[in-house]
């Protein structure tokens, strides 16, 4: 599948992919980016300072614990996102990295982790997919304005 059409007289099949814009290495710097570019996301500390908490229209779709220590060695690297129901016992059970919700609803939120266990590409899908599933859960009106 491409993002664009072949010429007329194309003889071989488009190899860019739909997701171009969701490969390559993901760094702190690019998660932010990443995350704030979604349409309406906006940055917020309702927890302190240990936990950015990503929000469209002021619904949470994501949750940052990158910088949190918690009295462990290393710090806890991760992201917990929304996620479609009957998708996140799949995603649980099939992806190494990709555990219930962190302190979450463990039907609806999934914690993933951002050490290079999950590729950074299905990373930046999943913030994209639960920025959607909120946005979808919003009155029309403020989608339409999302949109535009």
């Amino acid at each position: 599948m491409t993002d664009r059409l072949p010429d007329d007289g194309a003889t071989e099949p488009l190899t860019e992919p739909l997701t171009r814009s969701l490969a390559g290495p993901l760094t702190a710097a690019d998660l932010t980016a990443f995350v704030l570019d979604l349409n309406g996301a906006e940055e917020t500390y309702p927890f302190g300072p240990e936990a950015r908490v990503f929000k469209v229209h002021g619904k949470v779709f994501a949750i940052d614990n990158t910088p949190v220590h918690r009295g462990l060695s290393e710090p806890t690297v991760s992201i917990t996102v929304k996620a479609l129901p009957e998708n996140v016992p799949r995603l649980i059970r099939s992806v190494p990295g990709i555990n219930p919700g962190y302190h979450m609803s463990k039907k609806h939120w999934v914690t993933v982790r951002l050490d290079g266990t999950v590729p950074d590409g299905h990373v930046r899908e999943l913030i994209a997919e639960s920025h959607a599933i909120v946005v979808a859960s919003l009155p029309r009106q403020v989608r339409l304005g999302l949109a535009g």
